[in-house]
């Protein structure tokens, strides 16, 4: 697997890697620098649909992981999304 796909951060399955392509987000490096928040926005915008709060912690962790920090499970940023 390339480090450029998607899936070969932790959290992310073919799902996540769908929903990112949603936000035109294809590659790691795509991720790096974005604001999470504005991705899942993206993607809730144009699927017309308020998705589960966890994409988000999920994008947190991929974005995360693309700015170069250890992977970690998607629900510890959790308390970071609640606290806003």
């Amino acid at each position: 697997m390339s480090k450029t796909e998607l899936t070969s951060l932790m959290n992310v399955g073919p799902a996540v890697a769908d929903y990112l392509s949603r936000a035109e987000i294809t590659r790691i490096d795509q991720l790096a620098g974005r604001d999470p928040v504005e991705i899942y926005e993206t993607i809730c915008e144009r699927d017309q649909h308020r998705h589960d709060p966890c994409l988000l912690d999920t994008i947190m962790s991929a974005v995360d992981q693309a700015n170069g920090n250890p992977p970690r499970p998607w629900w510890t940023y959790t308390p970071q999304r609640k606290a806003g």
